[in-house]
């Protein structure tokens, strides 16, 4: 497989099943390094949370399709190898009189098979990219700002952090504890919370 075959189509309904069993392989089984096995347990998401992403229109949810020649132009066969997602958020200040654009990354999987060969680098460029693009597209400024790209991570996952400082991304101070309602998995440590990250780009 090399990673510059590494194309990305949105999410259909018809993918649910693929996503739930490569999300749930990629961050609560033990294979690959960018697991949470060891700090959650249970499900990482829930078919209706899928159902509700990919039918949200400020939702996008790209996914990297497996092929039968490894490329784009081969037939799918239904499995997956990664996926990404892009949330549009609105902020508004204050006074509830100027909005403020960002996009939320989330929902980041690689295959745990091919961690480790650049497809997640080319993955995560990709959605930054179309972020980027998509923020500055709905400025109405005649001098274009950098687009807000934010995510977050667990605490207690120094190796991760790392990975995405690499790639311009800084904690901005912004965290909260995760959330126990089991939508998510259940938190095998009481302490553990989510780290916001922050990056700036151009489109």
């Amino acid at each position: 497989m090399d990673k510059d075959s590494v194309f990305l189509r949105q999410a259909k309904a018809d993918d649910m099943e693929a996503l739930e069993q490569l999300l749930n392989r990629c961050y609560r089984q033990t294979e690959g390094w960018t697991n949470e096995a060891d700090l959650i347990g249970g499900i990482r998401i829930t078919p209706e949370e899928l159902a509700n992403t990919i039918a949200n229109p400020t939702h996008y949810l790209f996914v990297y399709p497996k092929t039968t020649t490894g490329n784009r132009d081969g037939e799918e066969t239904g499995a997956l190898l990664g996926c990404i997602a892009v949330d549009i958020k609105a902020n508004h200040d204050v006074n509830n009189s100027v909005c403020h654009k960002k996009a939320y990354i989330g929902m980041f999987a690689v295959h745990p098979e091919l961690q480790g060969q650049g497809v997640g680098h080319q993955i995560l460029q990709a959605a930054e990219t179309f972020a980027a693009r998509h923020l500055q597209t709905e400025m109405q400024t005649p001098h274009k700002k950098p687009a807000r790209l934010t995510m977050s991570i667990l605490s207690h996952r120094p190796e991760l952090l790392a990975y995405y400082q690499r790639r311009g991304y800084q904690l901005n101070g912004n965290k909260m504890p995760f959330p126990n309602d089991g939508n998510n998995g259940e938190p095998k440590r009481q302490d553990l919370e989510l780290l916001e990250l922050e990056k700036f780009v151009h489109a």
